[in-house]
């Protein structure tokens, strides 16, 4: 599967790669428990660099989106992103 990365405005591809694969979690194309692929096929999915799909995936383990066991992999968490573009109530929040 092959994505392409907008690099219209200014940002680092890192932070765009992770933006997309936590969307792909918010929408539940990623469920809790899935697995990631490997940052090599994450990379070559991306079209980037294997340092950018390592940085990305360190950006989503700091969002709390994924988690990595050692010798096992990456993957995803029952976290979910909040959305602070609008305001969202308690209820929204914890649910």
């Amino acid at each position: 599967m092959n994505f392409s990365l907008e690099t219209d405005a200014p940002s680092y591809l890192y932070a765009k790669m992770a933006d997309h694969i936590a969307g792909r979690i918010g929408s539940g194309e990623l469920k809790p428990n899935d697995p990631l692929p490997a940052e090599k096929i994450l990379a070559d999915d991306y079209g980037v660099s294997l340092g950018t799909a390592r940085r990305a995936t360190g950006l989503l383990r700091e969002r709390g989106l994924v988690m990595t066991l050692r010798s096992k992999g990456t993957f995803v968490t029952g976290k979910r992103e909040l959305d602070f573009s609008r305001e969202q109530t308690l209820s929204e929040v914890i649910t």
